[in-house]
């Protein structure tokens, strides 16, 4: 008999490629950031229908239940999706700064540009 386990497990695993996939056809989510999401749900498939593997890490890290193992891991991925969300987040506060002032300036020298037309006009005109 299957063990639930396995089932949910491998059943979670599809459901979040379909998602996943679907996603990324309705241009919802970026290839670059879908690479996380399909490599997670493909680990959670292998860990899923490959229980010696999952066994054996489990042995090798020394922790007892394998279970703890899967959640470490995925506390693990969180941690290391919020850091590189992290530095995506800085890279583009610094990129919209950067674009800020760009437009500021550019802003200014419009004003500037204006400013000497309209005084151009004036002194045609007497």
């Amino acid at each position: 008999m299957i063990d639930r386990s396995i089932v949910f497990t491998v059943g979670a695993a599809l459901i979040a490629l379909l998602v996943v996939l679907e996603l990324v056809r309705r241009r919802r989510l970026s290839e670059e950031y879908s690479l996380l999401w399909l490599g997670t749900a493909v680990v959670m498939l292998i860990l899923g229908l490959w229980r010696d593997l999952l066994h054996s890490l489990a042995a090798l890290v020394g922790i007892y239940d394998p279970s703890n193992l899967l959640f470490l891991l995925a506390a693990l991925f969180m941690l290391f999706i919020q850091l590189y969300f992290s530095t995506v987040i800085t890279r583009l506060t610094y990129e919209s700064k950067e674009a800020a002032q760009q437009i500021a300036l550019l802003r200014l020298e419009l004003e500037q540009l204006r400013a000497e037309q309209g005084n151009g006009d004036k002194d045609d005109s007497d």
